[in-house]
């Protein structure tokens, strides 16, 4: 049986396009997620800016209802990891883990990103002996305890204030004297007592023992070093695109790329290849906000329908 549409990832944008497909109209519709559904806005500790949520809500309790919702309207979750998409004529080969392929008439990849390493001395030694992406998930372990947060960005503000309410002590070390996050986290930031701002700053070496990580040195613009004694260190310092969905066996993309690796598309979600669809934080120029992915999501189905409907019926 070939797909009417297949959905690489089950995030925002990849729960959103399979509610959208499947009420609008589309038979046979699956979703591939190698993980429960949800994406990585499930790690984040609080969401406040998703429109009509109020209240402190964590990112896991915001996607709960999501794929129920999806699936009452007839999506299909097959979890299983994807390899690669390959299209042969109109066709679309999805080509999975297990060594096994399906096919499908339009693909929307919705493979998001993944928290990038900041690239310091024993930070992948110590990678989940102390070196953590994820405040929510192993901030717990800390509780009482000093730790250190590296970045300058919503998640990286947003995540010391959640390690701050567990924490004795929170180091937020930035590289400037300045922060990119939305201004009232900053001034949240500035007013919480146990967050100590560390900037001009980056790391140089986390170092530990067989336990896990006791200490992290910095250097400021100087040249001074500082040996901060953090027994976690949280890294928030950018996404990499997962893209490699796209790769074919010759090395080459499926479809046109842009140099930070995103896919290219226009105002439709539309790439290069026709039937071909991305959304949410692996397309270009991307705002990595789960209002946005969503959005793209909604959008990409709506050209997914248009798209088999014209190749199926014309």
């Amino acid at each position: 049986m070939i797909l009417d549409c297949a959905i690489i990832g089950g995030g925002p944008a990849g729960l959103t396009a399979g509610l959208y497909t499947t009420r609008g109209g589309l038979q046979n519709v699956v979703m591939f997620e190698k993980g429960m559904p949800g994406g990585q806005i499930t790690q984040s500790s609080e969401i406040e800016n998703y429109p009509g949520v109020t209240g402190e809500i964590s990112g896991m309790d915001l996607m709960i209802p999501w794929p129920a919702q999806c699936q009452k309207f007839g999506l299909k979750h097959e979890m299983v990891e994807v390899k690669r998409v390959s299209k042969d004529g109109d066709i679309f080969k999805i080509h999975k883990e297990d060594g096994t392929t399906a096919e499908a008439y339009s693909v929307i990849v919705c493979t998001g990103s993944s928290p990038r390493r900041a690239g310091f001395a024993g930070e992948d030694e110590l990678f989940g002996r102390g070196v953590s992406t994820c405040a929510t998930c192993d901030g717990f372990f800390y509780k009482g305890k000093e730790v250190a947060v590296i970045g300058g960005g919503d998640t990286a503000l947003e995540e010391a204030l959640y390690l701050a309410k567990i924490c004795s002590k929170v180091y937020l070390i930035h590289r400037r004297d300045s922060f990119r996050s939305a201004p009232n986290t900053v001034e949240r930031i500035k007013r919480t007592q146990n967050i100590e701002l560390v900037l001009n700053s980056t790391p140089q070496e986390v170092y530990g023992d067989a336990m896990g990580v006791t200490g992290l040195l910095v250097k400021n613009t100087d040249g001074e070093t500082r040996d901060i004694k953090a027994l976690g260190v949280f890294v928030f310092v950018g996404n990499d695109i997962n893209n490699q969905t796209l790769i074919q066996e010759n090395g080459s993309f499926l479809c046109e790329m842009n140099k930070a690796g995103e896919v290219v598309v226009d105002i439709n979600m539309k790439t290069s290849v026709k039937g071909l669809f991305a959304a949410g934080d692996m397309r270009l120029n991307a705002p990595k906000q789960v209002v946005c992915a969503a959005g793209d999501g909604a959008v990409a189905a709506l050209g997914a329908i248009s798209y088999v409907d014209e190749l199926l019926n014309h």
